[in-house]
């Protein structure tokens, strides 16, 4: 998969927002204004760090040599996945819904009512 790819599977979820809060390269993907996802543009294989439970985590990191701890991030919670082509498209796609899921998951109630 591609960025643009990636980007628009991360869009395609209720009520993301993007923006780069960091620097001009990279991305970051949003709900309810906590990230769940994040794109370094400058790379040249394109990459998408994602959140997960720390269950699958490691076995994630164990089954797919393309995915390895998130480069500055917390290694326990999150992952990086090149997109080098061994990963199939749909299995990447759980993965970004499950950290959607995950995130959605943690706001506060107020807000995940008021963005249902």
């Amino acid at each position: 998969m591609h960025y643009d790819e990636l980007r628009e599977a991360c869009l395609a979820l209720p009520h993301v927002t993007e923006d780069f809060p960091f620097d001009e390269v990279t991305l970051v993907m949003r709900v309810g204004n906590k990230i769940f996802a994040f794109l370094p543009l400058d790379n040249e294989v394109p990459q998408i760090s994602l959140k997960m439970t720390p269950e699958n985590v490691l076995e994630t990191r164990a089954e797919y040599p393309a995915v390895e701890p998130g480069w500055h991030l917390n290694k326990k919670y999150w992952n990086q996945v090149i997109m080098d082509g061994s990963i199939d498209r749909e299995v990447i796609l759980g993965w970004i819904k499950g950290s959607y899921d995950l995130i959605f998951a943690s706001l506060p109630k107020k807000v995940r009512e008021q963005l249902s």
